[in-house]
């Protein structure tokens, strides 16, 4: 995603290859550091983006997330959800803003905009891609990247190493849980 502070316009692009470098592709500012997360889920796209998509339910699959109540929309662009964490971790709150949502190309944006933590200015990219080749029908690639400034006293490898622990731990779950109701 090239992010300069405008609002960007959705292109369509059919392929992944395109909305990757469209979507995960980050500019940043030497005090930031960035990552990018991928899972293949053995379920269908529009179960798991059913569950994703649901910007005031992120418990669904989020396991450190206690509850989550909306304070501004009703789930579409702008909403803003606050977010109760588990306790355990270095935090107790999240604001969370939907910055950018498509239903067609399976995108999802969101922005912590407050809370009791340290990712200050993280901005993280949700997007799924089908895998449509002979023999693996019915599965799904998530996408996740995000960008955060580093914190004073941390440094990237640190910062990084703690959002990609929590990111790989909700991606999981969510194989976990879409797997399992596919099953079904």
């Amino acid at each position: 995603m090239l992010y300069n502070g405008r609002r960007r316009v959705f292109r369509r692009h059919p392929k992944p290859e395109a909305m990757k470098i469209q979507y995960h592709t980050l500019n940043l500012s030497p005090n930031q550091c960035v990552s990018s997360l991928t899972q293949t889920i053995d379920a269908p796209l529009p179960l798991l983006w059913s569950i994703i998509r649901r910007f005031d339910n992120p418990q669904a699959y989020k396991q450190f997330v206690k509850s989550c109540t909306l304070s501004v929309g009703n789930g579409g662009i702008g909403s803003i959800r606050e977010v109760m964490v588990v306790s355990g971790l270095p935090a107790a709150t999240s604001r969370k803003r939907l910055a950018e949502f498509d239903d067609d190309l399976h995108v999802m944006i969101v922005s912590i905009i407050g809370g009791d933590h340290r990712l200050v200015n993280y901005r993280s990219t949700t997007t799924l891609h089908e895998i449509s080749e002979e023999g693996n029908d019915g599965k799904t690639v998530v996408v996740e990247s995000y960008v955060v400034d580093v914190p004073a006293g941390n440094s990237k490898e640190d910062t990084c190493s703690f959002a990609d622990m929590i990111i790989g731990c909700n991606l999981r779950s969510l194989a976990r849980a879409t797997e399992k109701m596919a099953k079904v």
